[in-house]
């Protein structure tokens, strides 16, 4: 079963008998029931009962209903209501617009709106470069999606998901000031979605493609960066990719392993993984097997797929043909962005000695982490229960800080590589073990050093670019 999770947390309004033991006996039936008590409130004191909000963590809707009934069942106990903190934190949406500028007067609004504004206007229609400067594409991004490929939901259209995109946007302001706003379009056209991308892109200083299924978004991604003056950059490949880089360079230093001798298998190649094995290639991994649903990836096979079709000409050098589970035995790592328990205890016994797991399909992992743990001397998931997280948050908002600060127009392998090493020296020679490869997302200077890396680089390629034009 699994276990209690923040993400299923319930507060459930209890009236109970007052008497000195009331709370515990409540705790105690909570905890009985399998959920994991966070906070016991006592709301309304009488002389006979008391009413006290229940809060715990609890595993699904049917778990919530179980805890609901064993306090029921206590003598004298009613649940008067039971709220699911989750659906409450997005009542009404999680983004508001405020404005920045305070509007007190006539004066204020002279030269916030009309008549000032119009020199505003003319300045740009004279120098459209100056909307950078003098709106909000200085620091606004659009996070935008078509909902087909949403977290592990799969195709549950925009509507559905914009709460993932408004989170998404919360996360950009929370960790690195970068204004960013949902656009979930109700179209999976592919040239539909390039045409209003292309459309909107006056008003944003950068674009965050989402939840985009492959192989559409890889088209996606490379027209909008040819046909565009904005970066545009895919976080399900590139955000992974880098913290999956980041975690992995650490990794081999807990085990004392180097990225061009380990062996390397990857799970999955659809967006992330492709990403995964293009960058693991730029900084040096000499022997990397991809697998699929149907096995590995190799140069025997043709593939209609482009992407896989560069996974077969650059990885798998010995032609591997066989299944995913062969292809582990004697592997030193283990990438996967796939589906859940694809492996089992047999396949990360056959791996290397000193071998590194990283399953980070969500929510349920590839294997089982404690399960991979037994044999593994490093494990990593996509989870936040257990050590090792590999979030994407640690790159995406430092990421785009560091490109709106540099006025950058486009993304380079070098920027993803200076991101990739600022989130890994963030873990001190100290600090560095084999439950600690990664820093806390809420480590507060990740993204303020993501940034400066990115920055940096960007700077660098104008340079350069600038003396190769002489």
């Amino acid at each position: 079963m699994a276990n209690p999770s923040p993400g299923n947390s319930i507060t459930l309004r209890v009236e109970a008998p007052s008497s000195f033991t009331a709370t515990s006996e409540l705790a105690a039936a909570v905890s009985a029931a399998g959920a994991a008590v966070t906070a016991l409130d006592v709301t309304e004191s009488h002389h006979d009962t008391i009413v006290v909000d229940v809060t715990c963590n609890t595993t699904d809707e049917e778990h919530a209903d179980r805890i609901k009934a064993a306090l029921n069942a206590l003598d004298g106990v009613t649940v008067q209501h039971v709220s699911d903190r989750t659906f409450l934190m997005h009542l009404g949406g999680k983004l508001e617009v405020v404005p920045k500028v305070a509007l007190r007067n006539r004066d204020d609004l002279s030269r916030a709106y009309t008549p000032g504004v119009a020199r505003v206007c003319m300045a740009i229609a004279e120098d459209p470069a100056a909307a950078r400067n003098l709106t909000v594409k200085r620091n606004t991004i659009a996070v935008l999606t078509d909902g087909s490929a949403v977290l592990g939901l799969g195709n549950i259209g925009p509507a559905a998901a914009l709460p993932v995109m408004e989170g998404k946007a919360a996360l950009f302001k929370q960790f690195a000031n970068v204004d960013a706003w949902p656009v979930c379009l109700d179209t999976q056209d592919t040239e539909e979605i390039i045409m209003i991308a292309k459309a909107m892109a006056p008003v944003y200083g950068g674009i965050n493609l989402e939840d985009i299924a492959a192989p559409r978004c890889f088209e996606i991604e490379n027209r909008l960066r040819e046909e565009l003056d904005i970066p545009v950059f895919h976080d399900d490949q590139h955000g992974t990719a880098i913290v999956t880089l980041a975690a992995l360079h650490n990794a081999l230093r807990v085990v004392d392993k180097k990225l061009s001798e380990v062996k390397i298998v990857v799970s999955g190649v659809g967006a992330a993984g492709s990403a995964i094995i293009q960058l693991l290639k730029a900084q040096g991994a000499q022997h990397i097997v991809a697998a699929g649903r149907s096995g590995a990836i190799h140069s025997g096979q043709k593939y209609d797929d482009e992407h896989r079709s560069w996974i077969a000409a650059n990885t798998n050098e010995e032609g591997f043909a066989g299944s995913l589970h062969e292809a582990m035995t004697g592997a030193d790592v283990f990438i996967g962005v796939s589906a859940p328990h694809v492996i089992g205890e047999e396949q990360v016994a056959a791996m290397a000695d000193k071998a590194i797991v990283f399953a980070m399909a969500n929510p349920t992992p590839e294997i089982d982490p404690l399960v991979a743990s037994k044999h593994a001397a490093v494990v990593a998931t996509g989870r936040s229960d257990f050590p090792n997280q590999i979030n994407n948050v640690l790159a995406f908002p430092g990421f785009f800080r560091g490109l709106l600060d540099a006025g950058a127009s486009d993304i380079t392998p070098e920027m993803l590589v200076a991101a990739a090493d600022a989130i890994a020296n963030r873990v001190a020679d100290a600090e560095l073990n084999a439950s600690y490869i990664i820093p806390s997302v809420f480590d507060p200077h990740v993204a303020a050093d993501v940034a400066t890396a990115v920055a940096n680089a960007a700077h660098a390629a104008a340079a350069a670019k600038a003396t190769s034009a002489l």
